[in-house]
């Protein structure tokens, strides 16, 4: 720091990216400076009478029952059990006896794992102490980008083992032994014959003090890690008992559906209120430049009083349609790209060389959550309530406060499980907007966007086109691969859209020199190559874009696997042999390779066996998938998809199993739809009837083969999404001859 001082009294300083973000400067400054100001965060976790605190993870009650506080947002994937698991395990806790609960909004849960991954443009130039500290000071609670287990295993751990030492020295002082004598089974402490539960000890326990470091559970006997438990969410869900978004009820509470302009619009023109007003059950209308809400006894009467209104918008400057998309993606390649990463001497590989050339397209795909965007609110004596599932919460409340003037801190955010999400909801605009509707009406209002709202105004997956260019050496070998990948900057446009207002966030993406390398993420190639290069070049579609299942993944490994394969149509070889001759230096995705290939009978992709593969590692997970397909006139049925995956140390072979399933039918769905087109500034879709998702007919036979593995945790969630579509792909091309090189498959056929 001292050389540094003197470099800028002499004004001889450089101010580039690096160094700001480095030494300082606006708000990264004040970053270190909060780095190197000691602070403690306390826990806010409640609990009744008859249950003790443990932190701010675990309750026990006098009866037994364990509670565990899960700060992630439960969507589907599974992590109201997983979490519970990993104390349980830890604690020796019996799973009869436990139960999960959402977490209250703290900054102890922040998830900076999750914040790197999901805002990577943004927070990439920070260290990871530094951006354990942003994460902290903005309480980023964030579920997403693979990254809950990832990130709190360790914490659950220990929190686990804390409580288990506690419990273990207040049953050790009633016996009068060693505390480090007693171990935990099924709810219970246990020295030789002496048992006792859990519930008869945990309050003198919480005044036990607990040295660091804590020591873990060793030893195999009575452990829950690695076994499959029964779900802790679905005895709810089957009942109908959990809460959804759509299942909030208050007293003196009314509905609002809402009605939105179209991309690029300047507000709204004119809407016919009076019209609005002859519905049966409406009650008001509430209106802001950019949309306007009817508000009503019940839902459908605000849908209808909204179309009777028929709300108008200002015309956009600029039009936006399939044609300026395909047209911004090709003309940023007439500009220079960005140079992500590379490795050795590319041009000399290429300069004089016959190469092979190849350009592939994606359009933008949707959400399509089944459940819509959906937010309630109440506002009463300055205080707002919010009930929604949010994948920020902390930045849903900012959002909401500032919508309505308020300070976070009048702010309540109360959690509930998610009907789908796959990134969608991330986003806070329902909240803002269901707050504004709350305060005008001075009553509590549930606002659910319609079908129609939920797909012309999602956050899309980008559209992105490439340009791959590769040397095939000899028969094995790819000795160079050039890839040119054009696609919007979506992880600026995210970081801007939901950390824009924080100082850190606007300097830094303010820095010369910024790039995003997140469009382009999972763009190198797994594979051997001695000379490669990625290149990025922005393009602006005039759409909004943000966080999808697997995010570029599943661009950059179409444009890989299918890319790889054509080369190994030039080789003349096996495309299995192809790959596994240059997976030499990742073993675990190359095991995955060969076991799927194996449990799927490769026939090494000949002529008209209609076989494909594919393989992939990202999030620290590596996966393998041999697809089964045939190509009927415009139609593709795939019969068969064989997956192996390792992800590491496994908490519950049934979550992994169920999240890859589930990614092998997401991905499906992408693969054969789940698209869009534009047209005049709004998406071409209205109902989830537009998108050709595949149903259960068209379900394909799943295998799924789970590597074990002692790896660090890697993610589950989004692994299976990316190589779908190339593996059909592939398999399209060894059924009928004919290379597909578009997203959805068939969209580039006439």
């Amino acid at each position: 720091m001292a050389e540094r001082r003197e470099q800028a009294g002499s004004g001889k300083l450089k101010l580039d990216r690096r160094s700001l973000l480095i030494g300082g400067g606006a708000g990264v400054g004040l970053l270190v400076a909060w780095a190197v100001w000691p602070r403690t965060y306390l826990p806010n976790l409640t609990a009744d009478a008859n249950e003790t605190l443990f932190g701010a993870w675990i309750k026990i009650g006098t009866d037994g029952h364990v509670t565990v506080a899960v700060p992630q947002l439960e969507m589907g994937q599974g992590v109201f059990t997983a979490f519970p698991q990993v104390i349980a395990d830890e604690l020796g806790a019996s799973w009869s006896q436990v139960g999960v609960e959402p977490a209250p909004l703290n900054p102890l849960y922040a998830n900076a794992l999750g914040a790197a991954t999901l805002f990577e443009t943004a927070l990439g130039g920070l260290s990871d102490s530094l951006r354990r500290t942003y994460a902290a000071r903005s309480a980023l609670v964030l579920t997403g980008g693979s990254s809950s287990i990832r990130n709190f295993e360790d914490v659950l751990r220990r929190a686990g083992a804390a409580a288990r030492v506690a419990l273990c020295k207040a049953a050790a002082a009633r016996w009068g032994v060693d505390w480090q004598a007693c171990g935990t089974a099924d709810g219970q402490v246990v020295h030789g014959d002496q048992k006792i539960g859990f519930g008869e000890v945990a309050g003198d326990a919480a005044g036990q003090s607990v040295a660091e470091p804590v020591p873990l559970r060793s030893g195999d006997a009575n452990r829950l890690q690695g076994q499959t438990v029964p779900r802790l969410d679905v005895p709810s869900k089957v009942d109908g008992s959990a809460n959804f978004a759509g299942d909030i009820r208050l007293p003196n509470m009314v509905f609002a559906s809402i009605r939105q302009g179209q991309v690029g619009s300047a507000g709204l023109a004119r809407v016919d209120e009076a019209a609005a007003g002859k519905i049966p059950g409406m009650r008001s209308v509430v209106r802001t430049n950019d949309w306007v809400a009817a508000v009503a006894d019940t839902w459908w009467a605000a849908e209808r009083a909204l179309e009777a209104m028929r709300p108008r918008f200002q015309v956009p400057e600029t039009v936006v349609n399939d044609d300026s998309i395909a047209a911004a993606l090709g003309g940023a390649f007439d500009a220079d790209g960005v140079r992500i990463a590379e490795s050795g001497d590319l041009a000399g590989e290429f300069r004089g060389a016959r190469v092979v050339s190849a350009e592939y397209h994606v359009n933008l795909a949707v959400h399509a959550a089944i459940e819509p965007m959906t937010c309630t609110a109440s506002f009463s004596q300055g205080r707002l309530s919010l009930w929604l599932p949010t994948q920020a919460p902390a930045l849903a409340r900012a959002a909401a406060a500032r919508a309505v003037g308020l300070g976070e801190g009048d702010v309540v955010i109360y959690p509930v499980m998610a009907g789908g999400s796959f990134g969608a909801k991330l986003e806070h605009q329902v909240a803002a907007q269901a707050a504004v509707i709350a305060t005008k009406i001075e009553r509590p209002v549930q606002l659910t966007w319609s079908r129609v709202e939920d797909l012309r105004h999602d956050r899309f997956r980008p559209a992105a086109a490439a340009r791959m260019t590769g040397k095939v050496v000899g028969a094995k070998t790819v000795s160079g691969w050039l890839a040119k990948i054009a696609a919007p900057p979506t992880g600026r446009q995210l970081a801007e859209r939901l950390l824009g207002s924080d100082p850190v966030v606007a300097t830094s993406l303010a820095l010369p020199g910024a790039t995003d390398p997140s469009a382009v993420a999972g763009a190198i190639p797994p594979y051997a190559i001695p000379n490669y290069a990625i290149d990025h070049h922005p393009a602006e579609l005039g759409v909004p874009t943000g966080h999808w299942r697997s995010d570029s993944h599943s661009y950059t490994a179409f444009f890989t696997e299918s890319f790889i394969d054509e080369l190994a149509h030039v080789a003349e070889v096996d495309a299995l042999v192809f790959r596994m001759a240059m997976l030499g230096g990742n073993a675990r995705l190359a095991r995955c390779l060969q076991l799927a290939a194996q449990l799927g009978n490769w026939q090494g992709g000949a002529p008209g066996s209609g076989q494909g593969i594919a393989c992939h590692s990202f999030r620290g997970s590596h996966v393998a998938l041999l697809a089964e397909a045939q190509l009927t006139g415009r139609t593709i049925k795939v019969g068969r998809m064989v997956a192996v995956v390792d992800v590491g140390r496994i908490i519950n072979p049934d979550l992994v199993q169920q999240q890859i399933e589930g990614g092998l039918i997401f991905g499906l769905a992408a693969t054969i739809g789940a698209s869009t087109g534009f047209t005049d500034n709004f998406a071409a879709v209205d109902d989830l009837a537009d998108l050709s998702l595949p149903r259960l007919a068209d379900t394909p036979d799943i295998t799924v083969e789970i590597v074990r593995s002692d790896a660090d945790p890697g993610g589950v969630g989004e692994l299976a999404v990316p190589v779908v579509a190339p593996a059909i792909a592939n398999a399209i091309q060894a059924a009928s001859g004919v290379r597909l090189r578009s997203l959805p498959l068939l969209s580039d056929i006439e």
